[in-house]
C-alpha cells in the first residue's frame, strides 16, 4: 500500500480571536491579558517568553493608541488576534478613521517629551505594522509579531 503525500495546507481561515472592549486604562489592561492568555492557548509560549512580552507590549501600545487618539465618546475598540503560520497580527480597530497614526521618525521630538515613543516601541518589537482604513468609521492598526518555534 503507497502512503499519499500530505501537503500541510490551512484547511481554512487562520485561527483568529475577537473581543470588543471599553475605550478606557482598564480596557487597555485587559487587551494586554488576552492577548497574552491567548497566545499561550494558540502556541503554548510560557507568559514570561520574549515572544509572550512582544505580544504584551504591541498589544498595549495600539490598545493605548486606540482609546487616547482613536476614542469616540461612547465607543468601544476591537481587539482582534490572528495566528499567521509564523506569526501573531494583532489589529486594534477604534472609531476614529480620520485620525492616522503617524510614521514614527527616529526618535521623539524631544528628550523630555511626555509621549509619542509608543509607535517607536511597536515598530522595534513588530516584524511589521501598519494602518488599513476599510469603511468611513473605522480604523485598524495592526502589527505582527513573530512567534518563536
Amino acid at each position: 500500500m503507497k502512503q499519499q503525500e500530505s501537503t500541510h495546507e490551512p484547511l481554512g481561515p487562520p485561527p483568529e480571536f475577537s473581543f470588543r472592549l471599553s475605550s478606557t486604562p482598564r480596557g487597555a489592561r485587559l487587551a494586554r491579558t488576552l492577548a497574552v492568555q491567548q497566545l499561550t492557548e494558540w502556541c503554548g509560549s510560557p507568559y514570561d517568553s520574549e515572544t509572550a512580552q512582544a505580544v504584551a507590549l504591541v498589544t498595549a501600545e495600539l490598545a493605548a493608541n486606540a482609546i487616547t487618539h482613536g476614542r469616540f465618546p461612547g465607543r468601544d475598540f476591537r481587539l482582534t488576534l490572528l495566528l499567521l503560520p509564523h506569526a501573531v497580527r494583532i489589529e486594534a480597530t477604534d472609531t476614529r478613521p480620520e485620525r492616522l497614526p503617524p510614521i514614527p521618525a527616529a526618535g521623539p521630538a524631544s528628550a523630555d517629551a511626555a509621549s509619542g515613543r509608543g509607535l517607536l516601541l511597536v515598530e522595534a518589537y513588530a516584524d511589521r505594522w501598519g494602518c488599513t482604513v476599510r469603511d468611513a468609521f473605522t480604523k485598524t492598526v495592526w502589527a505582527e509579531v513573530t512567534c518563536s518555534p
